[in-house]
């Protein structure tokens, strides 16, 4: 972005692209700035706040000031957790605006040779494809099991990376072998009375590094009263592409998990994963101008519904539940709070579990700092957000703290790893916790 002619381009792509009704929806009046966490942790600068980007975003479309680089760099800071949206008494869509923004600005970056291949590797030859993404974790599982993990982490190898990098690769989860990941379910019945018959969204990062929570997830969907339909052809959601800007290859995974769920007879859609949620029940959106694919993305979004509803629904929290005596508290995931507007439910099921006491964490509906890979791209506000959520944390004397998203859950356990805390608490995947409770 550094010639007349590409700042010219980019701005009448904002003026083409963004929608300009919906930035003029914003009133200015402020009431997003407490609850984004970017603004607050950068000492209160208007231009990390959702006003303050929205007025950037609208000052380029009107072309008083340029694309540059102090605009970029104000979009990236933003987590896009979105917390801003239900507070908004215009009802502005922010994060619509943040990713249109974000594409724009990215269909036209010039990037090193380097970055453009991470980029196409990641985006064109690994997420859309699960045999390879079933055959990349395959390495972590065997660098995990070999021994290799082991000879790494005594040699100090690890510590030539930043501090932040170097934790995260104490907190992965461990693996299961690739014989596994690539030998799995399409079809389970109900292991009670059939209530409902479900389709299972397995994701791309959760049936490969987080295989066993999916397995936890699919059995409390049998306990309460499921049978589940596990379409073997559905793809990454695309939320990693759509917040990164690219938007084009977030349309593609769209249209084939749309594809891949509209010929089941279901009553619902079922996702364990906040982030890949909120982007699914927003291919609505995503969708609207393709005429071929608008009402397809509206009925498919229609059926989306988070693991803790239709466990709620089916008053699974009347089974016998139970734990040995311990204290637990709850993050949100954002996604999973303000994009599906789920927050009641986790609580609810997490309440009635006998012998635990749950005990509300101070702002846990704001971002722990991960935000897909924002922890590895703007890690320096992540660790800064992510040290003041612990010291909420902290101020629960919980042992347990639960949620309800596999980036969030990392992020929580970097946390704990960080505040010396890891012989004391433990985070958990809310499905993990429920199928350690239930008492057959």
């Amino acid at each position: 972005m550094t010639t007349v002619k590409e700042r010219e381009k980019i701005q009448k792509q904002f003026k083409e692209q963004m929608n300009e009704d919906e930035l003029l929806n914003c009133m200015r009046c402020g009431f997003c700035l407490p609850t984004c966490p970017t603004y607050i942790e950068s000492g209160f600068q208007e231009s990390h706040s959702p006003r303050g980007r929205i007025a950037l975003m609208k000052a380029v479309v009107d072309g008083v000031i340029e694309p540059d680089e102090d605009v970029e760099k104000s979009l990236n800071m933003c987590l896009g957790c979105r917390a801003c949206e239900p507070v908004c008494p215009s009802g502005v869509n922010y994060g619509h605006l943040l990713e249109e923004a974000r594409d724009i600005i990215n269909q036209n970056k010039k990037h090193s040779i380097p970055v453009k291949t991470i980029r196409k590797v990641v985006f064109e030859g690994l997420f859309p494809h699960q045999n390879r993404m079933q055959n990349a974790t395959g390495l972590l599982s065997f660098y995990q099991r070999s021994g290799l993990q082991r000879i790494v982490r005594s040699t100090g190898i690890l510590k030539l990376l930043p501090d932040n990098l170097a934790l995260m690769e104490t907190v992965l989860p461990t693996v299961p072998p690739l014989k596994e990941m690539k030998n799995r379910p399409t079809h389970l019945l109900s292991k009670v009375e059939t209530k409902k018959r479900v389709a299972f969204f397995s994701g791309c990062l959760m049936d490969t590094m987080f295989m066993k929570t999916n397995d936890a997830t699919m059995k409390l969907l049998q306990l309460a009263g499921c049978e589940i339909v596990i379409p073997k052809n559905q793809a990454c959601c695309g939320a990693l592409h759509g917040h990164s800007g690219e938007k084009d290859g977030a349309k593609q995974l769209a249209k084939r998990n749309i594809q891949a769920f509209e010929d089941l007879k279901i009553d619902y859609i079922i996702t364990n994963a906040g982030g890949c949620g909120a982007f699914l029940i927003d291919y609505d959106h995503l969708l609207k101008d393709d005429v071929n694919w608008a009402e397809r993305a509206q009925a498919f979004s229609k059926k989306l519904k988070d693991i803790s509803s239709i466990l709620v629904d089916l008053e699974f929290f009347n089974m016998k539940l139970s734990l040995p005596q311990q204290v637990i508290t709850y993050q949100d995931s954002c996604h999973l709070r303000n994009v599906m507007k789920t927050s009641s439910e986790p609580r609810k099921l997490l309440k009635a579990i006998a012998n635990v006491e749950y005990r509300e964490m101070k702002n846990a509906d704001s971002c722990c700092g991960s935000a897909g890979i924002y922890n590895i791209v703007e890690s320096e506000m992540s660790m800064q957000i992510l040290d003041t959520k612990m010291k909420n944390a902290v101020a629960t004397q919980a042992t347990t703290i639960v949620t309800a998203n596999p980036g969030c859950l990392l992020q929580m356990k970097l946390g704990i790893e960080r505040e010396g805390l890891s012989s004391k608490v433990r985070a958990v995947h809310l499905v993990d916790l429920l199928l350690e409770a239930v008492q057959e």
